[in-house]
């Protein structure tokens, strides 16, 4: 070959080049990639088959100890604490929120029946997307009372008629558990979910009452919100234990209301899971997941066995939520090429 003219010699491996060029992306360059991201603010991804950790890596000063707030993911796991009280026989959520809460019986978010609540049609006058509206996320998060901030909120809608995103719904839903439960959310969180799971460090914001917020603020390690994305997965068993009964997933994460119109990243809702079919070289993959601001996510795919767990910082930044489902897809995409 050291005879074969320099040109011949370029010719011949320009074809060994195009291959290592073109050769599909394993899981682990798939999250290396990341490593050049420009934003400063990707904290962990955790992807899961079966159980195992495949792939794992932490960006911009996380560790896999790093406790991170999840934001609005954590909605996804008080639908789970509610999932509980119902196989205890402590709620039904065929009830109203006033059944279970008697100080604000008499008001419209008292009126309200649970299936509305989870599924984000209480008719209450709560959109977070809208700085005006009375139950703004912002405004339940500056109350000085947030029990009379509830009963004041007016209804805008029928109930069960319209789809708008809302923390109030999720913070009267973690009220509603404890007192059904006669439990601290948290404790309650404590016993059901994280013992269970072997989840033994977390932090979650509490408002001015010292109630948990059921809508979110709970800090865990992406580790850990991956072991619930399995136990999800598996229809509520971990390690061979029954940990959320399986009707009650299958409840929550049914596509209970359409909501592509209005949200690009989700088909449907059901008890505060999303789920959208995502299309990875022309094959149809169902996604449930839970999903937070800033790009923090819990997806559940169960044709691949898989878990990814994503965690953000990207606190109000539009680029927080597509880059999670960049990566999402680009795993699913590598992925396939290894099965």
């Amino acid at each position: 070959m050291r005879h074969l003219p320099l040109l011949l010699l370029a010719a011949l491996s320009l074809p060994c080049a195009a291959n290592a060029q073109d050769a599909p992306a394993t899981l682990e360059q798939v999250l290396q990639a990341r490593d050049r991201d420009s934003h400063g603010d990707l904290r962990a991804v955790v992807v899961l088959r079966d159980g195992v950790i495949v792939a794992e890596r932490y960006y911009n000063g996380e560790t896999a100890d790093t406790l991170h707030d999840i934001r609005s993911a954590g909605k996804s796991i008080t639908a789970l604490l509610v999932g509980a009280a119902v196989a205890r026989e402590q709620l039904a959520t065929t009830k109203t929120v006033g059944d279970y809460w008697p100080e604000i019986a008499g008001s419209p978010a008292g009126k309200v029946v649970l299936d509305d609540l989870l599924t984000m049609r209480s008719g209450l006058a709560a959109f977070d997307e809208d700085e005006q509206s009375p139950g703004n996320e912002d405004k339940l998060d500056a109350a000085s009372d947030p029990a009379a901030f509830v009963r004041g909120v007016p209804a805008a809608t029928k109930p069960g008629s319209t789809y708008r995103y809302n923390s109030l719904g999720s913070y009267i839903a973690g009220r509603v558990v404890e007192n059904a439960s006669g439990t601290d959310l948290e404790d309650f969180a404590a016993k059901v979910l994280f013992a269970p799971l072997g989840i033994t460090r977390w932090s979650w914001g509490r408002d001015v009452a010292h109630h948990p917020k059921g809508q979110g603020n709970l800090s865990l390690r992406a580790r850990d919100t991956a072991k619930i994305g399995q136990m999800v997965l598996d229809d509520g068993v971990f390690d061979g234990r029954r940990v959320i009964d399986a009707a009650w997933l299958q409840a929550a994460l049914a596509p209970r209301v359409a909501i592509g119109a209005v949200d690009r990243y989700a088909d449907s809702y059901g008890y505060f899971w999303y789920a959208k079919t995502q299309d990875i070289d022309g094959q149809q993959i169902a996604v449930h997941f839970a999903s937070g601001n800033g790009g923090n996510k819990i997806y559940v795919i169960p044709a691949r066995r898989m878990v990814v767990s994503i965690a953000s910082s990207a606190y109000g930044k539009a680029h927080g939520q597509r880059r999670s489902e960049d990566i999402l897809k680009a795993i699913l995409k590598a992925d396939a090429t290894q099965m």
